[in-house]
C-alpha cells in the first residue's frame, strides 16, 4: 500500500523507517514546515537523516503530502484538543479523496469522533486508530475480534505516570524528585502536565468510550484527577497494608474515570516502570489482560503498520 505520512516525531518517522518491512511504499512525508514526495517511494534513510541533521524533511511544501497520490494517510501529528487541528482537516481531506486514515493522533477521535465516523460513511476510505490508544498494545482489535462482547474497561494508559508512582512506591521517593528522573531518562517530557494531570489516559478511554458504546463522548464527558498532588505518604502507607497506587483509566456503565486508585501490590494491575496494561470485561470470555508498550516510536509505528494491513483494497 503506498503511503503518505504526515508527522514527522518519533511515532512518523518509524513508520517511514519501517514501513518497507511491512511491504508498503511511502510515497510522501511532511512535518510541519516541509514534505518529500516521491511517486515511486521516497528515500526512508535520507529523510530521515535530514530530519535528524537538518530539522525538515524535504524541499517541498506540506501541501504536496497532502496532494500526493497515497492509499492510506498515517495521521501522526502532535494530538491537540478542542478543535483537534490541524489533524482533524487531514482526516478530512484524506477521506475526501476516497482514502484510508490510520490515526496515531487522538485528538480527531477523542474530540470529534462524531464527525469522523460521519465522512467515514461518506467516503470509500476506511478511518483506523489502534495505535492513538495503547501503543503497541492490541486493544482495539481485540475488542473488534469480540464481536460486541466487551463490556468494560480498565488499566493502565499511560507510562509516564506509571513509572513515577512505581518509583515513588519502589524507593520511598517522592513526586518531585521522581519526575526530575523521568525527565533526564526522557521517560517524562519537560512540560509533563499531559501526562501527570491524567489527560493523556483520559484521551485513550474517551476513545474506548466511542468504540465499546458506540457513542460521542469527548474529553469533558470523562471525570479526570492526576498525580501530581499524590503525596508519597500516600504511597508508603498503601505499602504497610499490602497495596500500591495507580493511575486507572477506566471505562464502564457508560462513564469515563480517570485517577489514583489503591490496587494489591501484586496485583494484575500493578505493572511498573513504563509498561501498559488493559483488562477487558467481557459477556462469554471472561476477564482478559493485555500488557505492553504504551508508547515509543517504533512500537507505536508497529500499531500503526499493523492498521495498514487490515485495511481493504480502494475500490
Amino acid at each position: 500500500m503506498k503511503l503518505a505520512v504526515v508527522g514527522a516525531g518519533a511515532v512518523g518517522t518509524s513508520v517511514v523507517e519501517l514501513a518497507g518491512e511491512y511491504g508498503h511504499d511511502v510515497v510522501a512525508v511532511a512535518d510541519s514546515a516541509t514534505a518529500a514526495v516521491d511517486e515511486g517511494g521516497v528515500d526512508a534513510e535520507g529523510v530521515l537523516a535530514r530530519k535528524r541533521d537538518e530539522g525538515v524533511v524535504g524541499d517541498a511544501n506540506p501541501e504536496a503530502a497532502l496532494s500526493a497520490d497515497y492509499d492510506a494517510l498515517v495521521e501522526a501529528t502532535p494530538t491537540t484538543l478542542g478543535d483537534a487541528q490541524p489533524g482533524f482537516s487531514h482526516v478530512e481531506r484524506a477521506l475526501g479523496r476516497d482514502r484510508h486514515v490510520v490515526l496515531a493522533n487522538k485528538g480527531p477521535l477523542a474530540e470529534r469522533y462524531d464527525e469522523v465516523r460521519a465522512l467515514e460513511a461518506d467516503s470509500r476510505g476506511t478511518v483506523l486508530f489502534e495505535a492513538a490508544v495503547g501503543g503497541a498494545i492490541p486493544i482495539l482489535s481485540t475488542i473488534d475480534d469480540l464481536n460486541g462482547q466487551v463490556t468494560a474497561a480498565r488499566g493502565v494508559l499511560n507510562g509516564t505516570a506509571n513509572f513515577i508512582l512505581s518509583r515513588m512506591a519502589a524507593e520511598g521517593l517522592d513526586y518531585e524528585h521522581v519526575l526530575a528522573e523521568a525527565q533526564d531518562l526522557g521517560v517524562a517530557e519537560a512540560d509533563p502536565t499531559f501526562d501527570v494531570e491524567g489527560t493523556d489516559a483520559a484521551l485513550k478511554c474517551v476513545i474506548l468510550a466511542n468504540v465499546l458504546y458506540e457513542d460521542s463522548y469527548a474529553l469533558a464527558d470523562a471525570e479526570v484527577e492526576g498525580i501530581a498532588d499524590l503525596p508519597g505518604s500516600a504511597l508508603e502507607l498503601a505499602a504497610e497494608d499490602g497495596r500500591t497506587i495507580r493511575l486507572i483509566g477506566e471505562v464502564a456503565d457508560g462513564e469515563v474515570r480517570v485517577g489514583p486508585r489503591l490496587l494489591p501490590e501484586n496485583g494484575t494491575l500493578a505493572v511498573s516502570g513504563t509498561l501498559n496494561i488493559i483488562q477487558l470485561e467481557t459477556k462469554h470470555a471472561g476477564r482478559l489482560n493485555i500488557s505492553g508498550r504504551g508508547a515509543g516510536g517504533p512500537e507505536t509505528a508497529s500499531a500503526v503498520l499493523a492498521d495498514v494491513g487490515r485495511l481493504p483494497p480502494l475500490e
